[in-house]
């Protein structure tokens, strides 16, 4: 199977489950059996070009949703003009991002794919994708794209939901001077669960993170933190390294 039908099935399943509709009614929809649609998911059948627009028609989104992908593009490995004293979350493509939702008791972790803009130099363009972390393995993907801008302290991520364009959220991370891996920031939107408005502690990284304790430890906020948000009245995290 190929990543790239393994891609377009998982984005089948994905609007799927947010139409709300089951297996069979997606076939029925496009007049195909529900074997046959169960195998578009799983990657196991290329899709016809016809096929995939009924598909996209069924699930109320523009073809192109579904053949987003996009291959990991590796870090070069001298960065050339400007880029080459900035700091290597400036010149980064793909970061890995990781933040824990109390409300679940789950770690959610995604990857974030920055690419510059075709034909407009200095312009970036970002995707998100988040998973839920459980011990029966990891959820289906929610789907963001939007736009990075960076500064010498800061760099922020505006972010729309594929799926729901009343969420849009917002990530600010701290783009740290020293050499290091990873690094703080806020995630500021609407949660796609409840849609109301809140505000996560999360870590961006340059290299995946394992699943556990510490990692967890890092994303938890603590006590010191609780007090000085009640002091100042308002959501803040430091730069600490």
């Amino acid at each position: 199977m190929g990543k790239v039908t393994i891609h377009v099935g998982e984005r089948i399943r994905t609007f799927r489950k947010v139409r709300g509709l089951t297996l069979q009614e997606l076939a029925d929809r496009i007049h195909k059996s529900r074997a046959s649609v169960s195998k578009y998911e799983n990657g196991e059948i290329t899709l016809d070009i016809e096929t995939l627009y009924e598909i996209a028609e069924a699930l109320q989104v523009s073809p192109g949703r579904l053949l987003d992908y996009r291959p990991e593009i590796p870090l070069p490995s001298e960065p050339a003009g400007e880029k080459a004293g900035m700091s290597p979350f400036f010149r980064a493509r793909r970061l890995y991002f990781y933040f824990y939702d109390g409300r679940y008791k789950r770690l959610k972790d995604g990857i974030i794919d920055v690419r510059e803009v075709e034909g407009a130099p200095g312009n970036y363009e970002a995707s998100l994708s988040i998973c839920s972390v459980t011990p029966a393995g990891r959820s289906s993907e929610v789907y963001y794209e939007g736009k990075v801008v960076y500064s010498d302290m800061l760099i922020r991520f505006s972010f729309v939901n594929q799926c729901n364009a009343l969420e849009e959220d917002l990530l600010y991370i701290f783009n740290p001077l020293d050499i290091r891996d990873c690094t703080e920031g806020l995630l500021c939107g609407i949660s796609s669960a409840d849609l109301m408005p809140c505000a996560f502690k999360c870590l961006v990284t340059l290299s995946p993170r394992e699943n556990g304790e510490e990692l967890k430890r890092q994303l938890l906020i603590g006590k010191k933190e609780l007090a000085r948000w009640q002091k100042l009245n308002m959501l803040i995290v430091d730069n600490r390294g």
